[in-house]
């Protein structure tokens, strides 16, 4: 027996069916979104954020975005807060991630 296996683009915003669709990616007010466009409607996504991605600036890298949304890109070191955390009398750990009461409470201690 053989199967064969068809796999069928469409356009999220028309329907339509294309071999020419692509995947694109933006974000808006920290959330990502994903859409499959044929070429004419990605030139439409584009033509009407062109204005505001000109005179937008850049941040880079999603991690960095979020860094930089929370307040942490000229915040405290992760060294910093366990130096504090163990001088305030919490146990933590020398690597991973920081417990979130750890770092509230080193928040509202400076």
């Amino acid at each position: 027996m053989t199967q064969k296996i068809v796999t069928v683009y469409s356009d999220d915003l028309t329907g339509e069916e294309s071999d020419e669709v692509n995947t694109h990616r933006f974000s808006l007010n920290g959330v990502s979104y994903e859409i499959d466009l044929t070429p004419e409607n990605y030139d439409k996504l584009d033509a009407a954020l062109r204005p505001f991605i000109d005179k937008g600036r850049k941040l880079g890298r999603a991690r960095e975005m979020a860094r930089v949304r929370r307040g942490a890109a000229e915040g405290p070191s992760a060294e910093e807060v366990r130096a504090w955390a163990r001088t305030n009398g919490y146990e933590v750990n020398d690597r991973g991630r920081m417990p979130r009461e750890i770092r509230e409470a080193f928040e509202a201690a400076h």
